[in-house]
């Protein structure tokens, strides 16, 4: 009987250490980048061919489309593109919109004006409502980016902002927010995501303008919005956090001056002695496979900074009025600088598995990660109106492994 024990104990050590191994290594290969040369300094050309390529595969990509020849806004891929492509085309010379830009428009403008009729993106009574409330959010605010130009609201985006608030919740811990769409996958697709919803629909508000909600039912419901915000603020993981910084620069009394101090002291505490942030120190996961996930890439030195936590914490930084001259601030930007590669992206991996990185499943939170490292480093430049710095001669990048 102890013999057979003693088998069964070695045969299951075996199985164990041979995971442990092919996680490992599934590790190494899906969270650090397999191009090894980066940019001296970043190239705005370079990012839009990245995120042009991108956008139009995600509009081509079977899983992506939905009814009536739409297709889903994700905020992997579609959201950072709209935030980022305007400012593109501003740098680049680029006074036409581009194909990705027109396909994107004209989906989301067919689903707003249609939206009694075409049902959301997914119809099961577990996704149906939350799918559609994190759709109108992302509506919203997307139109109000592309209405900048423009002396009002377009009549369309403010139809998006009309479909939006009917799905305000009223009622509950939730009042104020939104439902958001939950398949435990972070970090915009799970639990916590419900805040960055509501803190989004406050960038989206800030957008629209100073005159936007002046009446009123627009009071009331930012209002609303803002009491959200604020009572569930405390429990928010320091990412969350950051969109709430980046709201507040259009949201006034959104963030106290005691609590905008905290959370910037929380986010130098972040910062890698690089100087970028990582996208796991910023949200943390406590689930047994994503808290095993984290614990691999800390042992494999592969949690190092990436784009996506880089770029959103610089912007948040950059919106929320922070001096360009702040060391922390400057330390950021210096990283974004150098670590864009030679195909126009910045890198990040996943918070919640593993993915083949030159897969075009794999290079979702690249997509991101380009979008929000191209949106802060034009706003640096604007800022400072004066050249990027850019890594010397011969200096290794933050994941080259020299």
């Amino acid at each position: 009987m102890s013999r057979a024990w003693f088998v069964a104990a070695g045969v299951l050590a075996v199985v164990i250490a041979g995971i442990v191994f092919w996680a490992e290594v599934r590790v190494r290969a899906s969270a650090l980048p397999s191009r090894a040369q980066y940019r001296s300094e970043w190239s705005p050309a370079a990012a839009a061919g990245y995120l042009d390529s991108r956008e139009m595969w995600w509009q081509e990509w079977p899983h992506a489309q939905r009814d009536q020849g739409t297709v889903c806004i994700s905020c992997h891929t579609v959201l950072p593109y709209a935030l980022a492509r305007p400012a593109l085309r501003a740098q680049l010379h680029q006074g036409a919109l581009t194909m990705g830009e027109t396909k994107m428009l004209d989906s989301i403008e067919k689903r707003v004006a249609d939206w009694q009729h075409l049902p959301p993106y997914y119809t099961d009574a577990a996704h149906a409502a939350p799918s559609h409330a994190t759709e109108s959010v992302l509506n919203a605010l997307i139109l109000a980016i592309y209405s900048q130009q423009d002396a009002s609201l377009r009549p369309v985006a403010q139809q998006a902002f009309d479909e939006a608030w009917a799905l305000q919740e009223t009622t509950g811990a939730n009042a104020g927010g939104w439902q958001w769409q939950d398949f435990h996958e972070a970090p915009w697709e799970s639990p916590e995501s419900v805040y960055q919803g509501a803190a989004m629909m406050a960038i989206a508000v800030g957008v629209a303008g100073d005159s936007y909600g002046a009446d009123r039912a627009g009071h009331d419901r930012i209002a609303r919005l803002d009491d959200y915000l604020i009572r569930h603020y405390p429990a928010q993981p320091l990412l969350n956090r950051l969109y709430v910084l980046w709201a507040s620069a259009k949201v006034p009394g959104l963030l106290p001056h005691a609590q905008r101090a905290e959370l910037l002291q929380s986010m130098a505490k972040s910062q890698q002695p690089d100087g970028g942030w990582s996208l796991p120190s910023l949200d943390p996961q406590h689930a047994p496979k994503k808290a095993f996930l984290d614990f691999l890439k800390r042992a494999n030195d592969a949690d190092a900074s990436d784009g996506c936590a880089t770029g959103l914490t610089v912007l948040a930084m950059e919106e929320a009025g922070v001096n360009p001259q702040d060391p922390m601030l400057q330390r950021g930007v210096a990283w974004l600088a150098r670590n864009q590669d030679q195909e126009g992206s910045w890198w990040a991996s996943s918070l919640n598995g593993f993915r083949d990185p030159a897969s075009d499943m794999g290079r979702f939170m690249s997509d991101a990660a380009t979008g929000y490292s191209v949106i802060a480093l034009e706003e640096a430049q604007a800022r400072n109106s004066a050249p990027l710095p850019a890594r010397a001669p011969g200096a290794p990048s933050a994941r080259s492994g020299d």
